[in-house]
């Protein structure tokens, strides 16, 4: 079965999600997320890759992301990937897959699903029930997004910076939106399209990106408009 392919556009956020082989643990000992954190760093300064969000779960790891550059995003993933296992296999003197295969990934209609996006990945832990709020969590973006802890990893995309108009009134204004679970529909479309690496947003956003790749993407959603 021949892969599916990645797209990826300049000034267009991708949520991306890379899972454990067989859904195995790939971050053992708090020295793993921190090494993965700092080589995530140096990627998105490599290769001009704003990161929005993000969180480290034991067996896998979502990141929202966006590229100056069409390929950007891959070459993140792809020197992350490389280095991370280089250090893992190195650290606890393994050889075994660390990876389940090609990382998945969903070009992001900002206008409508950024701030999901947002809640979907910093929810993430609380749905695996991991924790009972994402401020317990230090491998997320969330302290960052809601209590202005300094996180040098993450750029703040304009959806988020509108929230508010200086800092206190913003991590506020984000803190409210996590009073409450995530929207089972929002849950179900969100997963359904980086299962299947299709576009997240309505059928207007998705024509707009074909005519950009020049070929048909995804599928279309009755009633979408």
């Amino acid at each position: 079965m021949p892969c599916k392919q990645r797209m990826y556009l300049p000034g267009l956020p991708a949520h991306v999600v890379q899972r454990g082989s067989n859904r195995s643990a790939c971050f053992f000992l708090d020295d793993d997320y921190r090494f993965y954190l700092a080589v995530l760093g140096e990627a998105v300064r490599l290769y001009w890759v704003a990161l929005h969000a993000y969180v480290l779960m034991t067996n896998q790891v979502h990141l929202l992301m966006m590229p100056v550059h069409t390929d950007g995003v891959s070459w993140v993933m792809q020197h992350v990937g490389r280095m991370y296992v280089l250090y893992i296999n190195r650290t606890y003197r393994r050889s075994a897959t660390l990876w389940e295969g090609r990382h998945k990934a969903s070009l992001v209609n900002a206008a409508e699903y950024q701030l999901t996006c947002y809640r979907y990945i910093e929810l993430n832990l609380v749905r695996a029930g991991m924790v009972e709020v994402p401020d317990d969590y230090p491998w997320s973006s969330y302290r960052r997004h809601g209590w202005g802890e300094t996180n040098p990893l993450v750029t703040d995309h304009p959806l988020y910076l509108a929230l508010g108009k200086d800092g206190v009134i913003r991590q506020q204004t984000y803190r409210q939106l996590f009073t409450g679970h995530l929207e089972l529909v929002s849950l179900q479309v969100m997963r359904e399209s980086l299962a299947h690496n299709y576009p997240l947003g309505n059928d207007r956003f998705r024509e707009s990106i074909e005519k950009q790749l020049g070929y048909a993407v995804g599928h279309r959603t009755r009633g979408s408009a």
